[in-house]
């Protein structure tokens, strides 16, 4: 029988063995610590909070004060934060339990539509699985392409740009690079505005009160960033104007706002917690928040938005509070992920 007509064949017998022909498809999220004990959170808080993206100031200005100060104190009340939300079933964080029955979801909609060398996993810019674990691993199952999707839907050099950063850290250590697409950000897509909005109405239906205010509350940036060209605030005011034309003019009030300051700069305003406190004074005693920024919920929204702003609001005169889950791994959502990223297979699907 003659020998088949293949790349293979020609290879001589001494040759590194080589894979490729697939496509790999990288979910990429924030990121979690691995435990929240103290050793594991000043781990994660270290590398995300020396990550130049995150936070600008000069390394010998800030390394000291982080060092010396800040990663001595923070995992202690922040491993007590992650403690609350803990899934100790899995003895991991919701984020990670979440992203990764998206990510499941998602493989099997793909494997089962367009075929097995569509390739799915996740990865964190801050954690575990690192970004370039997981490329690394996608590669050696033989992709030699790539999509490259942050879950955040309002850019933010904070976020995506950071993700891209590590992805792109990770590319020059390699020989053979893949070709890589990046997905854009999906803060006007129809269907992500039309999910958060049913989303909104299924939680309504289920309330023994009706809301009189819904809060849009998207995760804070310095306005200084805003200043410099970031265009994350004017992202998150389309997204909470398109939700606002979905649900219908005749819905009660919604208001967009910004939480999870961190230090002494002024911040993207108005603050969830300072508007929360002023619904509250101001008579309202049914309020409803959702957080359209995150895709899946995590400490700012289990901890920060359920437990800590639900406290504010009760402390100064409200009475009625719901949070409005993220869209995490609901169908709908899931849905939404597979067709951006059919959309960003043109050319490359088979």
């Amino acid at each position: 029988m003659p020998e088949p007509n293949n790349e293979k064949s020609f290879l001589p017998e001494d040759h590194p063995e080589i894979r490729f022909g697939k496509t790999g498809i990288i979910l990429s999220n924030l990121g979690t610590p691995d435990g929240y004990d103290y050793f594991s959170m000043r781990k994660y808080l270290n590398e995300f909070l020396s990550d130049k993206r995150v936070i600008d100031y000069p390394k010998w200005k800030w390394q000291p004060i982080l060092q010396s100060i800040i990663l001595t104190k923070r995992p202690f009340t922040s491993g007590k934060n992650y403690q609350k939300i803990w899934n100790h079933q899995l003895d991991e964080s919701p984020l990670l339990t979440i992203t990764r029955h998206l990510t499941d979801k998602v493989r099997s909609q793909l494997v089962s539509e367009i075929g097995p060398d569509y390739l799915v996993d996740f990865a964190m810019r801050y954690g575990n699985p690192s970004i370039g674990s997981v490329l690394s691993g996608l590669i050696k199952q033989g992709c030699n392409r790539i999509v490259f999707f942050p879950l955040y839907p309002q850019y933010s050099a904070t976020t995506t740009a950071t993700a891209c950063d590590t992805l792109f850290d990770a590319l020059k250590h390699l020989n053979w690079q893949p070709s890589i697409r990046i997905v854009e950000p999906y803060f006007e897509n129809g269907e992500y505005i039309s999910a958060l909005a049913k989303s909104i109405k299924t939680k309504y239906n289920e309330l023994s009160f009706e809301p009189e205010v819904l809060l849009a509350s998207y995760h804070g940036l310095p306005k200084r960033y805003l200043l410099e060209g970031d265009p994350y605030h004017c992202q998150c005011q389309k997204t909470t104007r398109l939700l606002i034309d979905r649900l219908g003019r005749d819905f009660n009030p919604v208001h967009t706002t910004f939480q999870s300051t961190f230090g002494k700069e002024i911040w993207l305003q108005p603050y969830t917690i300072g508007e929360v406190k002023r619904l509250a004074q101001s008579g309202v005693k049914n309020l409803a928040i959702i957080c359209p920024g995150f895709s899946s919920d995590c400490i700012e929204t289990l901890e920060e938005i359920q437990m800590e702003v639900r406290e504010e609001f009760e402390a100064h005169g409200g009475e009625n509070f719901v949070y409005i889950p993220a869209l995490n791994d609901t169908d709908d959502h899931s849905d939404l992920i597979y067709r951006i990223i059919l959309e960003n297979l043109g050319g490359w699907l088979s």
